[in-house]
């Protein structure tokens, strides 16, 4: 396994949990590397059901934060448009912290940190030739690649790259937010709060321990920084305050109090992104089927890699056949959530502002 994201975790501790020893492959050093990322929510039919396979279910809901599922919709001037909350025991799609499902699913399992994959051979005498970024060389019978977006692994059965869909993040955070921005933490609420302008959106998004992920999202050309340096915060701070002049104050806030400024270009992979199958070799997750970050590619990736494990480990007959069925059930189910996902991204970054609260409407329950 090449990669220790959710999909390769969920696959490694369900496999584990069947009794069957699998490496994963990671290119951080250790788990503390890199900040984890934000919050997500694992829904009901997908994420959930990964991990009640994976025997981690009563851990999840004992860490999940089910008020996380509120949100709340403002006008560009402040005006509350929409406030749903969740019931007290809706858990159709609890959030969680990434670091802490990480946590989850690390117990136990085997890890090599520090194992950059370079690229991968496919037909080798002896397998799959993996090559490592210090030079090693080592040959495996099956090479799973949930190495994300830009996945070393995907070019050993797909030729197909990522691109731009014209919106970008820049993401910030909040730490604290109820003890040093109490107005701020009665804004965003239990769970998320978003504005939609024209071309451009705020969303905030509380995880645990007071802590709030901010993202100003927009359209715009991939070079649309080249006159600003992205290290420069204050610098960052100002372009977008100038590209949302005109919001409500306390939302602005947001942007104003943002601790550091981080600049995420949206990629995505073609909807129907598929590849002829390669014996030793296939893909889950990021690495397969690339769409916008809108609460599908994590709870996806992690079913996937729960599944895989489960034919592999309980399913009769040829490994080979096991993963050509399962990358053709995947690609079916995948294509249907990248055609949803890709249509909500161009209704919530819209010309149209309303666009996005008509599709809050159609898919939040009553």
């Amino acid at each position: 396994m090449v990669g220790g994201g959710p999909a390769g975790l969920t696959f490694a501790r369900v496999l584990h949990r069947h009794g069957h020893p699998v490496t994963v492959l990671e290119r951080d050093p250790g788990p503390e590397a890199r900040p984890p990322g934000g919050t997500l929510d694992l829904q009901e039919g997908l994420g959930q059901r990964a991990l009640d396979k994976a025997g981690l279910l009563p851990e999840f809901r004992a860490l999940s934060r089910p008020e996380g599922q509120a949100m709340r919709i403002l006008d560009p001037d402040g005006t509350v448009l929409r406030d749903w909350r969740p019931r007290p025991d809706d858990r159709a799609n609890p959030e969680i912290d990434r670091g802490q499902l990480r946590d989850l699913l690390l117990d136990t399992l085997d890890v090599q940190w520090g194992r950059g994959v370079t690229h991968v051979v496919p037909g080798a005498r002896d397998g799959v030739l993996v090559h490592f970024a210090d030079g090693r060389q080592e040959a495996l019978d099956l090479v799973i690649g949930a190495d994300g977006a830009w996945s070393r692994v995907r070019p050993a059965v797909s030729s197909v790259a990522p691109h731009y869909t014209g919106v970008t993040y820049v993401e910030t955070s909040l730490d604290d937010v109820d003890t040093r921005h109490p107005d701020l933490a009665r804004l965003v609420g239990d769970g998320s709060m978003a504005v939609y302008g024209v071309n451009r959106a705020l969303v905030a998004q509380r995880n645990s321990g007071g802590h709030v992920k901010v993202y100003a999202q927009f359209r715009a050309p991939l070079d649309w920084h080249a006159d600003l340096d992205l290290t420069d915060a204050e610098a960052v701070r100002s372009s977008l305050l100038a590209l949302f002049d005109g919001w409500a104050a306390p939302v602005l806030d947001l942007l104003r109090h943002g601790s550091a400024f981080v600049h995420r270009p949206l990629y995505v992979l073609p909807v129907s992104h598929t590849w002829t199958h390669v014996s030793g070799v296939t893909l889950l997750g990021d690495a397969a089927h690339l769409m916008p970050p809108l609460g599908a590619g994590a709870n996806l990736a992690m079913l996937e890699g729960a599944e895989l494990a489960e034919s592999l480990a309980t399913g009769p007959g040829d490994p080979d056949e096991t993963v050509r069925a399962f990358e053709g059930q995947m690609w079916a189910r995948a294509g249907r959530w990248a055609k949803m996902t890709t249509a909500g991204l161009e209704r919530l970054v819209s010309p149209d502002p309303t666009a996005a609260l008509a599709l809050f409407d159609q898919v939040q329950p009553s």
